[in-house]
């Protein structure tokens, strides 16, 4: 069995390269619209400029691969985004970064299908959890490392746009000299939001709320630290922290949610975390209070996204995890691109703590409509996991008698709805499989009786 970290080395050299330049790009927007006293409307809508670009990307690179094929689809949007990098050291309008900004964005998305599509389709099922913790671990150090470059260039002149332009170049070499082979076209998939939002309704009201929350993270992070008096030294310490906390907990919040169902864990992070950003909201600003409370907000904030996305797969069958993927994608990026624009807008109102002070409001409007939802619906009636593995087919279910009509309707209805009758059920169930075996066995024996009849039948034609 092939490493998967040799295997994959040119798409996860590339993904480093390109993740550095793109959290290096989010970092030196939001610190230079802060040096140059623009309001935090325009610094939130970059952010969300950012995100909306995404969603539409998601469109445009599906159309642009299955015409193209990945690789050249992955070398024309790295040109796009290195062209739209330097850019901004062209022109000093923010309405021309706004535009660049979603350009970047949907040039990002392309890439990033590349990637995993890439990775999906070319990893072995058993090695496929590995290949992707590797990838995302991959991308966790390229956001940190963008991060920490921005402290090489304090005075925010041309270099990190420079080093951005380097990053995204970089980045096409590793996989246009890959001589592993090039993956199938795309093929289209259709969405359907409103089914996917009746399957999964937890998940995706967290991916949504949630994406929000990170959204105004990453984009109006940096100029809140700013506000506070913080060097863009210290900027960059503050945003690394908080990533590698989200890093580090990947793992134990994982085998966390093999103990404790998804849709709980979910809540109980969101109460957590929404007592913890207004902590942050209403604690006067301390430098080193403020690192050990950002790392607790990555821990929580940053595991909602896998959290929300293992249960919505949990929820769907293996045919339709392309359209869930998309959903999530949508929903994610529409959450992310309108909370930069509310959180900028109430900081330029009322104040700098309002950031987390909107994200607290978030955090706790998720806990009550997930309470809701589960309420109403009660999707976690009667399970101990969120997560079970199945094997494909409904033999393990009551309901799977139902599809029968042969089966005794009525009895499997009662079982459903009172569990503690199951053994009159079953025996119906056991009843009605030991008559199948029967007839199954008496039609076996008149197959065997006419095969042993057919060298005779043929002898007497002969005859």
């Amino acid at each position: 069995m092939k490493n998967p970290l040799r295997s994959f080395a040119s798409l996860y050299s590339t993904t480093l390269m390109m993740v550095l330049g793109s959290g290096l790009l989010t970092t030196y927007l939001g610190l230079k619209l802060t040096h140059l006293d623009a309001p935090q409307v325009w610094v939130g809508g970059m952010m969300s400029a950012y995100y909306v670009g995404l969603v539409f990307g998601s469109k445009v690179g599906h159309k642009l691969i299955a015409n193209v094929g990945h690789i050249r689809a992955f070398v024309a949007c790295a040109g796009v985004v290195t062209a739209s990098a330097l850019g901004h050291a062209l022109i000093d309008s923010l309405p021309v970064w706004l535009f660049l900004r979603i350009i970047v964005g949907m040039g990002m998305m392309c890439q990033y299908m590349v990637l995993e599509s890439w990775l999906n389709e070319q990893s072995e099922p058993s090695q496929r959890g590995t290949v992707f913790a590797s990838y995302m671990i991959v991308s966790y150090l390229g956001l940190m490392a963008g991060q920490g470059a921005i402290s090489l260039f304090p005075e925010l002149g041309l270099e990190p746009l420079l080093l951005i332009a380097i990053c995204f170049a970089l980045c096409i070499v590793p996989i246009a000299i890959t001589r592993r082979i090039h993956p199938d076209p795309l093929t289209p998939a259709p969405l359907n939001m409103k089914y996917y939002w009746s399957l999964a309704p937890q998940a995706l009201t967290t991916l949504g709320l949630g994406g929000m929350i990170v959204g105004c993270f990453y984009g109006l992070a940096p100029a809140y630290a700013t506000a506070q008096g913080i060097e863009p030294q210290a900027v960059a310490l503050y945003m690394s922290c908080t990533i590698f906390a989200g890093l580090m907990a990947q793992w134990p919040m994982g085998k966390i949610s093999d103990k404790i169902p998804r849709s709980r864990l979910i809540r109980i992070n969101c109460a957590l975390l929404g007592v913890l950003v207004l902590v942050i909201a209403l604690v006067p600003f301390d430098a080193q209070l403020s690192l050990i409370l950002t790392g607790l907000f990555g821990i929580l904030a940053f595991t909602l996204y896998p959290l929300a996305t293992a249960l919505a797969n949990s929820r769907v069958e293996q045919h339709e995890r392309v359209g869930l993927s998309a959903t999530i994608l949508v929903t994610f990026g529409v959450g992310a691109s309108i909370g930069p624009l509310i959180a900028s807008f109430l900081m330029q109102k009322i104040g700098n703590d309002m950031l987390y002070g909107f994200m607290s409001i978030c955090a706790f409007t998720l806990v009550i409509r997930l309470l809701f939802i589960n309420k109403r619906q009660k999707a976690e009636q009667g399970t101990s996991q969120d997560y079970v593995m199945s094997s494909g087919d409904l033999a393990s279910s009551p309901l799977a008698a139902s599809f029968d009509p042969r089966i005794d309707v009525e009895s499997v209805q009662d079982q459903m709805v009172n569990p503690d009758e199951d053994t009159v059920v079953l025996d119906d169930v056991d009843l009605y499989e030991e008559e199948l075996y029967e007839q199954e066995y008496d039609e076996q024996d008149v197959d065997n009786q006419q095969a042993d009849l057919e060298p005779v039948i043929n002898a007497e034609t002969v005859k």
